[in-house]
């Protein structure tokens, strides 16, 4: 895809530091949006489906850490925090809530670049990845079939956005209630009922699963050998 740009989402509160971004990543051919706050923010990806988000943290009202854990616990897009303390403290806490870097003010154009380009590097296998097999299972997020042992089953929407979220991260243990507020159901225990019915579909013996298991007392995890 030579034509390919990526479109990222610039959240600052700073007008300044707004443009100056926006103009040095348009002139290194990125398609760039801005916002002036978290709210701005939230409504501008309700409307577009952004490839990388960078977000300052110190911003009046909701924050940017604050901004992060929310929009994480829905969608995968990748998040770079920017700054201005650098504290190690405030660093952790944003890549614990899943910010996938950060970058501390004042920094250089060039470092911007590079970080961006290395989050979207270590992205694009995730995006481009639609159809995952493992055993003799095949799951194709594309066309919304599961095939195993010649037979073809349709995923639902529910189905799709658990095993997305979850094949993005294999080996992460994925708390019942995350993945309620994921796909928004009202009661919790009907994720039990969801990854029941995909465990019937992939697993040999869904009663005794060896890729989508249970680890009690913490929620649900993915391996995929």
């Amino acid at each position: 895809m030579k034509n390919f740009k990526a479109h990222i989402l610039i959240v600052d509160d700073d007008d300044r530091i707004r443009d100056l971004v926006k103009e040095y990543l348009t002139q290194n051919n990125y398609l760039v949006s801005t916002a002036k706050n978290s709210n701005d923010a939230f409504e501008k990806t309700k409307i577009i489906k952004f490839d990388l988000i960078v977000l300052d943290i110190m911003m009046p009202g909701k924050t940017g850490l604050e901004f992060t854990q929310e929009y994480k616990s829905k969608f995968n897009t990748p998040i770079l925090l920017l700054t201005a303390r650098g504290e190690p403290a405030e660093r952790i806490e944003g890549l614990e809530i899943g910010a996938d870097d950060y970058l501390t003010k004042p920094f250089e154009p060039k470092e911007l670049i590079l970080r961006i380009n290395n989050i979207l590097n270590k992205t694009k296998s995730l995006l481009i990845k639609r159809v995952i097999e493992f055993g003799n299972t095949k799951i194709d997020l594309k066309k919304l079939f599961i095939y195993k042992n010649d037979k073809r089953q349709k995923i639902n929407n529910t189905e799709k956005i658990i095993l997305e979220k979850m094949i993005n991260s294999p080996g992460k243990i994925f708390k019942r209630e995350e993945l309620t507020k994921l796909i928004d159901l009202g009661k919790e225990r009907s994720i039990d009922v969801i990854v029941t019915r995909l465990r019937k579909k992939i697993e040999d013996s869904p009663k005794s699963p060896r890729y989508l298991q249970t680890i009690r007392g913490e929620g649900y995890v993915l391996w995929i050998e």
